[in-house]
């Protein structure tokens, strides 16, 4: 997955500003961050399931937390958000720590685009929001997505204790919806030798950890590596552009209200194929990094292996929805390798509504 000469042209690069600390037992350094960013009292976000490990980090911070608000969740409704600021001012609050995954992380970033307050971002997954200034919510049954640079958290805290018991069907969905940060990457608009570097860092440290994670979750040498990985492939996303498969998981998710890092896990393989034929070079790259000749495939049982649907139907998704998305698809304007055509949509994603093969 090296970067061949021929592609070493005129570019933009655009590095994102973060603090970020990597490690283990990493969350100790919390009240220190929260005080460096000149917050007096920081909101916890998370889900419902958080709320008790939530507190504790509310405990550590002692006089610096504003309390918990425990409702973020999946594709950040807009009726969230309103929650939740009617909590930030009534407390209060001046910063936010965003603990969990994509959700809590999201919601973070909503209140701090409304606020302009200081976002101190710990994951507990391999989503990446934290590294990217994309803002995504769901109105009306339609997820939109933004890009703000006052929506990126000024400071990250990756500590690997809290990935250890993460159960093993949402490490490898959180994990693909990684991996597809850095297959984009790899042929976005925006690309460039600095970020294609990055995702072949990104993809390959959690592709080959997850191996070692199905057969050992709690491996923390492969949990330390999946989460590098994860804290890579965000870059990409954040630094680099989407296409396809990212707006297909965006209109679903925001459409049908599917799972976000299911969704990811289910499309990758499917969005991959569907570009095939118009990136030659990141395929041939990607047959190296997976050890397979077909990439798409590598993936596509990946995610059998580990238990997951394979199929959209059986996250929810009812079967007249496949043309819904379709002309949602076709009426949004983004850069792609490959033109979008109507029959190939529709048959990308009846393959993956009924959780067949990629196609090619």
């Amino acid at each position: 997955m090296g970067i061949a000469r021929t592609e070493m042209k005129n570019f933009t690069y655009t590095g994102l500003p973060a603090r970020v600390l990597f490690g283990s037992n990493t969350t100790k350094r919390l009240p220190h961050e929260i005080a460096a960013l000149g917050v007096s009292k920081a909101l916890v976000l998370c889900t419902p399931s958080r709320k008790e490990t939530a507190s504790e980090l509310v405990e550590l911070m002692g006089d610096a937390s504003a309390g918990v608000f425990s409702g973020a969740t999946m594709h950040t409704p807009i009726e969230v958000t309103q929650s939740a600021m009617r909590m930030y001012s009534q407390t209060g609050a001046d910063g936010v720590v965003s603990f969990g995954g994509g959700s809590a992380i999201g919601l973070g970033k909503a209140i701090a685009l409304r606020t302009g307050s200081p976002q101190l971002a710990l994951p507990t997954s391999y989503a990446g929001s934290e590294m990217t200034p994309i803002v995504g919510q769901t109105e009306s049954g339609q997820k939109m997505t933004l890009r703000d640079l006052d929506a990126l958290p000024e400071t990250v805290i990756y500590d690997v204790n809290y990935t250890l018991e993460l159960p093993l069907r949402m490490t490898v969905a959180s994990a693909m919806n990684a991996m597809a940060h850095a297959v984009e990457a790899l042929y976005s608009a925006h690309g460039n030798p600095l970020l294609s570097m990055m995702a072949h860092e990104g993809f390959t440290s959690i592709f080959s950890s997850l191996p070692k994670l199905l057969s050992k979750p709690t491996d923390p040498d492969a949990r330390t590596d999946a989460l590098y990985g994860a804290w890579i492939c965000g870059m990409c996303l954040g630094s680099g552009g989407v296409a396809l498969h990212h707006k297909l998981c965006h209109i679903l998710g925001g459409s049908f209200d599917l799972p976000h890092a299911e969704t990811h896990a289910i499309v990758l393989p499917h969005a991959l194929a569907y570009n095939a034929p118009a990136i030659s070079n990141v395929i041939s790259d990607l047959r190296k990094a997976t050890g397979s000749i077909s990439p798409t495939d590598a993936l596509y049982n990946l995610v059998r292996h580990a238990g997951l649907p394979t199929a959209l139907e059986d996250l929810g998704m009812p079967e007249d929805g496949i043309a819904r998305a379709v002309e949602i698809t076709l009426e949004q304007s983004f850069a792609n390798p490959r033109e979008l055509e109507r029959s190939a949509l529709v048959t990308l994603l009846d393959n993956a509504w009924h959780g067949r093969r990629p196609a090619g």
